[in-house]
């Protein structure tokens, strides 16, 4: 659902990017309440993952596919704020090195690809865990649901703005109609990703998963014919190898290297959602060349390589990693805020007197 240039108006492009920036600015500041020594390094894997996965186009109907938009699985696994910058790196690396997303567009994909995905999604998925029996098979049926009513969500949120400042004069009518629906196609997709790898962090390390945090219930003792909770008990130490995400990262990595670099080359061609639909209603009449169309990683293969095969894999593999190490370090760098702001050096002088 990657918006390009053109499709969208000037005054509603950076009205986009004012919401984008502000969003990001409230996402910085809530990630460092979010990321931890376990969730930092994970943060920057997801980017990786949904870099990676995004490529791999599925069909959902004749002459039509799509790909993961991320933003359920990112506040899933590691929290709505950090989320909101998990997805925004992404696109931002897939704007500026792969010419995938317009530049000016960065705010309209942003608000619509992050921000909507990532906040329906997790209040869904914080919903249906209330309601639903605390057990990591819950997480798992929230997730799926989550995600497969983020993707729809997103479609209707660009309906919305292509209504305040699209370029082109269609009927929204019809603009909605066939974004939904393909888009509900493609959230089924969504949902089954989104599932399968929650699904699979859970089986191993539930800790790492933030929307798992506080699943299990406290036992209850009967006392004077009434339940009430039992004393909690003192954690058993932990081996510092169980602790460790570094299994998990390790993984992640490879899974990530080898989709982008290997599978993607079988994904499906047809257009995506937003392009199909843009083309059958002539969204796209006013569309403009992207600014980075000359970039040595334009479309996602390497420059002057011929074997498109290899072209499209080391592209791949250049992006997780480029994704990857840009995320850590955002992410790293935030972490360490949050230790230095919450540091004895941190609290001011007279707050320590007082307390003396």
């Amino acid at each position: 659902m990657h918006v390009p240039d053109g499709f969208i108006n000037v005054p509603v492009s950076a009205a986009t990017g004012v919401v984008a920036a502000a969003a990001v600015a409230v996402s910085l500041k809530g990630a460092r309440r979010e990321l931890d020594e376990r969730t930092a390094p994970l943060a920057g894997l997801v980017a990786a993952f949904i870099f990676a996965v995004q490529m791999l186009n599925f069909p959902v109907a004749a002459g039509t596919s799509g790909h993961l938009l991320g933003g359920a699985l990112a506040a899933i696994l590691v929290g709505p704020f950090t989320g909101v910058l998990c997805v925004s790196v992404v696109l931002l690396m897939q704007g500026v090195l792969f010419a995938d997303g317009g530049l000016t567009a960065l705010g309209v994909n942003i608000s619509d690809m992050a921000i909507v995905t990532t906040v329906v999604a997790y209040l869904v998925f914080r919903g249906l865990v209330k309601v639903l029996p605390r057990k990591r098979r819950s997480i798992t049926v929230a997730s799926f649901v989550a995600a497969l009513l983020s993707v729809p969500a997103a479609a209707v949120a660009f309906t919305v703005i292509y209504a305040l400042g699209g370029t082109t004069d269609v009927s929204i009518g019809k603009v909605a109609t066939a974004m939904v629906g393909v888009h509900v196609l493609i959230g089924i997709g969504e949902a089954a990703i989104t599932a399968l790898t929650v699904g699979a962090v859970i089986a191993v390390r539930p800790d790492l998963v933030y929307g798992a945090r506080g699943l299990t219930q406290p036992l209850k003792l009967r006392v004077g014919g009434e339940l009430v909770d039992a004393p909690a008990a003192e954690p058993a130490p932990v081996p510092a190898a169980a602790r460790s995400a570094r299994p998990v990262w390790i993984a992640g990595i490879v899974a990530s290297l080898v989709l982008a670099g290997f599978v993607s080359f079988y994904a499906a061609t047809s257009p995506d959602g937003l392009e199909k639909v843009a083309h059958d209603k002539g969204i796209d009449k006013k569309a403009e060349d992207h600014a980075a169309a000359d970039s040595p990683l334009a479309d996602y293969g390497v420059k002057d390589i011929a074997d498109a095969r290899l072209s499209g894999g080391l592209a791949g593999v250049i992006g997780v990693g480029v994704t990857v190490v840009a995320g850590s370090g955002i992410f790293w760098a935030l972490r360490r805020r949050r230790t230095n702001d919450t540091s004895p050096a941190a609290v001011p002088e007279s707050v320590t007197s007082e307390k003396a």
